[in-house]
């Protein structure tokens, strides 16, 4: 690994805080199209992913010299090619329906004006998530070096994010299809990928993050990285994804409390045979 004095701690400082900037354009865009919307908030989930790539983006230009040129390019596309996938399923799945009721609920409870409290309780607060949770894909881009431990790292970073994007595609794709059919409406999809995890999607994230901080692992700096990972898993796990999605459905859906007896609720595995009676 690349000894920490040597890492380009100035250039990366700067990277920092030009990050940062980007983001919060890109959140104050995001709320001028809500307000053009009429006030609807849950464009920011599509920004989500674009927001990402921006940031890599960004980095990209700001590394050069600064970093391995092939570290660099492959980072980077790795995170454009993750947010805008996902940017674009996440706006096709929206397309033409009712506001997500979490922002709706959100929103019903704003004092004073409306649009100042969705900048600092949902914009604001989701960019800076953003920036922190984006410090692998920033921190991949700086430093040389590595050796063998950096070539295996990138190796191993590869192919975590190539089996999270599977995931995550295949999932979506498989719950587009069944959400589409009629016949399905009240059941549970329990098959494809399905079948060996609750949220196939959300555990393709984790995945691909895991595997852009192992990018970054070159360079000591690069471990801090690890806790944005952390903070992303935990997110999908227990803050606005998994938990919060099933504390609906659960609620409303025969049947699924069975399924989440014997289905995995993230990591994928074989699911549990059905009690005898």
């Amino acid at each position: 690994m690349t000894d920490v004095g040597a890492f380009p701690w100035s250039q990366f400082l700067t990277n920092l805080w030009v990050t940062a900037v980007a983001v919060l354009v890109v959140m104050l865009a995001a709320l001028a199209v809500a307000a053009l919307r009429g006030g609807r908030h849950d464009g920011i989930d599509v920004v989500w992913g674009a927001g990402f790539a921006v940031v890599a983006l960004v980095t990209l230009v700001m590394s050069a010299g600064d970093g391995e040129t092939w570290r660099r390019w492959l980072t980077t596309a790795l995170t454009v090619v993750w947010g805008l996938r996902l940017a674009w399923h996440i706006g096709r799945r929206n397309h033409g329906k009712p506001e997500d009721q979490r922002y709706v609920a959100l929103m019903s409870r704003a004092p004073g004006n409306p649009y100042v409290y969705a900048f600092t309780r949902i914009y604001l607060t989701q960019g800076v998530v953003m920036w922190v949770v984006s410090l692998p894909v920033q921190l991949a881009q700086y430093g040389t070096g590595g050796g063998l431990l950096g070539t295996v790292t990138a190796v191993l970073g590869v192919l975590s994010w190539c089996v999270g994007f599977f995931f995550e595609t295949v999932g979506d794709a498989q719950l587009a299809r069944f959400t589409a059919d009629p016949g399905n409406k009240g059941t549970v999809l329990d098959r494809g990928l399905w079948r060996y995890t609750r949220h196939p999607n959300y555990f393709g994230d984790a995945a691909v993050w895991w595997g852009l901080t192992l990018l970054g692992l070159h360079q000591l700096p690069g471990l801090v990285g690890l806790a944005s990972a952390a903070i992303m898993t935990f997110l999908l796990v227990r803050g606005t994804g998994a938990k919060l999605l099933e504390s609906s459905i659960g609620e409303r859906r025969p049947g699924y409390a069975d399924y989440v007896r014997r289905t995995s609720g993230f990591i994928p595995r074989p699911p549990r045979e059905p009690a005898r009676s």
